[in-house]
């Protein structure tokens, strides 16, 4: 049952102010002091200190803290290339998020632009601006070509979500799948329903973790991706297998994971009955996954099964992520976000799970327990405690790796990102109140 009706939505959207943002200054302009120093002939100071070195454009502007949400609009959520006018509300959505659980200020960027060069082009002439840039809803294998060039002509880090989130948040549910089910990571055998962006990540992402290529199976809409097909971009060759399946059903005899990117009714009960003992079902298409939790469940108890959706366990949810992801590079100005820091933050999300769970976290699900196992292997996308853990071992490894410019004290770092998003936060609910939400 959906939460809200339509119009409720539509409502949310355009009441009293349209959209779901605002740029709100952090700085008095009461008086002609504060005015002078806002802007003439003040402002002179920091556009002269930052002139001799652009390293104090941290210093002396927003740039440290400020990530742009790019996107063409051509590959939106279950939407499709609705084109980005469209696709605007979605990252307008995604700057509420990092606000909200990280206290990352965004700017949504839409282009209307489908060249994968001069979307290039256009991004890296935004560098001045921003610490970093989320790319968002970009159509594969466009999206593939765009993130690599960016993250080697840019010296701010360039993340596709749409890939590597939804990488790091089941790569986080794997890694404690294992741990329950008592399985070695290179001895598992993954099923992969979907070639798209996210699809190829997570078989990469799984690869780099420690699982074999050639224990990856991956489906695209026209079957099984093997070697001996002719129509395969450059990302699905890297898992072409030698040996071919005849269909999905196959590929699920004795498979311990299944990830599903694709579409609703991909997957039968019978299928599930064939997987190996204590099965990963990551179910992810959205709002209908592949096939539902009641029936995994009820052909697998020992089933390990996670959704896109909040009203079943394990939801494999980007926001549990992306926001303390760029919240640790932003805070050490890391250069990349490389792969060392995406299995730090799948990690961190982990180890969150296996913690006793706050009170806070419980009232929010109406719940009277979760606890580490089978139904509890993700931590619940409001526990706040993310901001700590992920953030945290970003930073951490930033530093560790080399791609970090800065080097904080990282005791002092973590123990500050509670009090900074319980601040931003207030903040944020005062403006709200004073609208009247």
């Amino acid at each position: 049952m959906s939460l809200f009706t339509p119009q409720e939505a539509l409502d949310y959207h355009s009441k009293i102010r349209p959209g779901k943002v605002e740029v709100m200054p952090v700085k008095p302009c009461r008086n002609q002091k504060d005015l002078s120093m806002a802007y003439s002939p003040g402002v002179a100071e920091a556009c002269l200190a930052i002139h001799k070195d652009k390293e104090l454009a941290y210093t002396y502007t927003g740039k440290g803290n400020l990530v742009a949400v790019v996107s063409n609009g051509t590959a939106v959520l279950g939407l499709g290339n609705i084109g980005p006018e469209a696709g605007k509300p979605v990252m307008e959505g995604k700057g509420v998020l990092f606000k909200v659980f990280a206290d990352v200020d965004c700017y949504d960027i839409n282009l209307d632009a489908s060249d994968p060069d001069q979307i290039c082009e256009i991004v890296k002439a935004l560098e001045p601006t921003f610490g970093g840039i989320n790319l968002e809803d970009i159509k594969a294998p466009e999206c593939f070509y765009i993130e690599n060039r960016l993250k080697k002509e840019m010296n701010i880090p360039v993340f596709h979500d749409d890939q590597h989130g939804t990488a790091i948040i089941s790569g986080a549910g794997l890694l404690n799948a294992l741990d329950i089910s008592g399985k070695k990571i290179g001895d598992v055998h993954i099923v992969v329903s979907g070639a798209g962006a996210a699809g190829i990540a997570c078989s990469r992402f799984y690869a780099s973790m420690g699982v074999p290529r050639e224990n990856i199976s991956l489906f695209d809409s026209k079957g099984h991706i093997h070697a001996g097909r002719s129509d395969l971009n450059e990302q699905k060759r890297e898992f072409a297998r030698k040996k071919a399946f005849a269909d999905i059903g196959e590929a699920f005899k004795g498979a311990d994971m299944f990830l599903g990117l694709s579409q609703p009714g991909v997957v039968s009960k019978d299928m599930v009955k064939n997987m190996g003992k204590n099965p990963v079902i990551f179910a992810c298409a959205n709002p209908v996954p592949e096939i539902s939790y009641p029936d995994a469940k009820e052909a697998r108890p020992d089933a390990i099964m996670g959704t896109g959706r909040s009203d079943y366990p394990n939801q494999i949810n980007n926001v549990s992520g992306f926001p303390y992801i760029f919240r640790g590079a932003l805070d050490v100005r890391a250069k990349a976000i490389n792969e060392d820091m995406k299995l730090a933050a799948a990690k961190a999300i982990a180890d969150l799970a296996r913690q006793p769970v706050p009170d806070y976290v419980l009232e929010a699900y109406g719940a009277k327990e979760f606890k580490y196992g089978i139904d509890y292997v993700i931590p619940k996308p409001l526990d706040l405690r993310l901001m700590e853990y992920v953030a945290g071992a970003v930073a951490e490894t930033a530093v560790k790796s080399g791609a970090a410019r800065l080097s904080p004290d990282l005791s002092d770092y973590r123990a500050s990102l509670k009090k900074r998003l319980e601040a931003s936060r207030a903040r944020m609910e005062s403006l709200l109140q004073a609208y009247g939400w």
